[in-house]
C-alpha cells in the first residue's frame, strides 16, 4: 500500500478549521494522477472526500491510456473509509459513475450511512463491530476485489489506522513552501498517536527530489 500527501513545512495538511487544504503545485497535483494511474484502487477517508471536490477517479484520458498499457483496468476502484457511517451522500465523488465506489465501515456505522449510500452502484463492506479492522479489509480488498496496489489519500485519522496496522509500505510526501501553524491543524498522522518511540512507524528514505520550490520525497516503510 501507498500513501501519498502533501504538506506544509510545518507538516500541516489543512488549515485549522479545514477549509483550505490545496496548497500544492500544477506538478504535484500532476504527481498524483501518476500514482493513481499505478494502482487497482484510491482511497481516502470520509472527511477528505467531503471537504474536497475530488473524485478519486484516474484524471484525463492519457493517465487512463498509461493504466490499459499496464494492464490495469481503465477506471481505478475507489474506496471510502467511515467506521461512524457518517459520509455526504452529495459529496462530489458520488456524482461520477465511471467505476465504483466501495464504502469500509463498520457494524455500528451502518446505522449512520444515508439510504443512497446504500444502493449499486456503491457497495458496503462491514470490516468490525465498533471500530474497522484494516487488516480484515485489506484482505477482503485483495481477494474479492484482485486489489493488488492500493493507493490511500489520507486524511491523518486514516493514515496513521494504517500505520499503526502496519498495512503501509511506501510514503510519497511533497512538502510545500507554506507555513500554516495551529495547533489544531491537521497532520499527515493523527489519531492517538505513539505513546512510545518504539511504536513509531520507520522510515527509510529511497529518493528525493526539488522541484521548484517543492521537494518531493519517498520513503520505505521498514518492518
Amino acid at each position: 500500500m501507498l500513501v501519498n500527501m502533501a504538506m506544509t513545512a510545518d507538516g500541516k495538511i489543512a488549515t485549522a478549521n479545514r477549509s483550505i487544504s490545496s496548497f500544492s503545485s500544477r506538478y504535484d497535483r500532476e504527481h498524483l494522477l501518476e500514482l493513481r494511474a499505478t494502482a487497482d484502487a484510491v482511497m481516502a477517508g470520509a472527511r477528505t472526500v467531503d471537504l474536497n471536490p475530488i473524485n478519486l477517479g484516474p484524471g484525463p484520458a492519457k493517465y487512463r491510456q498509461r493504466r490499459l498499457q499496464r494492464g490495469l483496468a481503465e477506471y481505478n476502484l475507489r474506496v471510502i473509509v467511515s467506521g461512524s457511517g457518517t459520509i455526504n451522500p452529495r459529496a462530489e465523488v458520488f456524482r461520477h459513475r465511471f467505476s465504483s465506489v466501495i464504502i469500509l465501515t463498520t457494524q455500528r456505522g451502518t446505522r449512520n450511512l444515508p439510504a443512497p449510500l446504500r444502493a449499486p452502484p456503491n457497495e458496503v463492506r462491514i470490516c468490525g463491530a465498533g471500530q474497522i479492522d484494516f487488516r480484515q479489509a485489506m484482505h477482503w480488498l485483495r481477494e474479492k476485489r484482485s486489489v493488488k496496489r492500493l493507493l490511500c489519500e489520507g486524511g491523518g485519522e486514516l493514515n496513521h489506522a494504517l500505520f499503526r496496522a502496519g498495512l503501509v509500505d511506501e510514503l510519497h510526501l511533497t512538502i510545500c513552501p507554506r507555513i500554516l501553524g495551529g495547533r489544531n491543524a491537521p497532520t499527515i498522522a493523527e489519531g492517538t498517536g505513539a505513546l512510545n518511540i518504539s511504536d513509531a512507524a520507520r522510515l527509510k528514505l529511497k529518493s528525493a527530489k526539488r522541484v521548484g520550490a517543492e521537494l518531493f520525497l519517498v520513503y520505505a516503510v521498514t518492518r
